[in-house]
């Protein structure tokens, strides 16, 4: 059986793309290959981004954003996108989600965590329905960021 690969794509691959790869690495361990880019990449991961997945013990502050090529994309299994509408390619062979999330670029922390904890939910969905196993040993979210806060481990 080949391992699933997942891509997640955000315009500039400094945010809501590596909170998404950060978590998918991490509950998904071996299972899946997980890899990120953006469509027009910028020079570093947000730094409230890095903060608030160090909040959960997920550290993304050596993640480098990357271009979306032509050739990532066909490499994938499931390709996930996060507002970079037309400037993600759509190639036969890979199945494509597009995940309507806010995008972190600007806000505080306080912004960014119900972000966080939307992405994970929805990783950790996306790593059930393609059967990747979930590693329950990553920290919730403090219960005081949203209403919605996952328990450790989530669904």
């Amino acid at each position: 059986m080949t391992t699933p690969s997942v891509r997640f794509v955000c315009i500039h691959n400094a945010g809501r793309s590596q909170m998404s790869a950060g978590f998918a690495r991490t509950l998904g361990g071996d299972a899946i290959v997980v890899r990120s880019a953006g469509s027009d990449p910028s020079t570093a991961v947000n730094p409230v981004a890095v903060a608030a997945m160090a909040e959960v013990g997920i550290d993304i502050s050596a993640e480098v954003p990357k271009r979306l090529t032509f050739e990532a994309v066909e490499s994938s299994t499931v390709v996930i996108t996060m507002g970079c509408g037309d400037a993600c390619p759509v190639l036969p062979g890979a199945a494509y989600r597009d995940w309507d999330l806010p995008d972190p670029a600007g806000q505080g922390l306080e912004a960014v965590r119900p972000i966080r904890d939307e992405i994970r939910r929805r990783v950790e969905a996306l790593l059930a329905g393609l059967g990747a196993r979930a590693d329950l040993e990553v920290a919730a979210a403090p219960a005081t960021t949203s209403p919605r806060s996952l328990p450790s481990g989530g669904a």
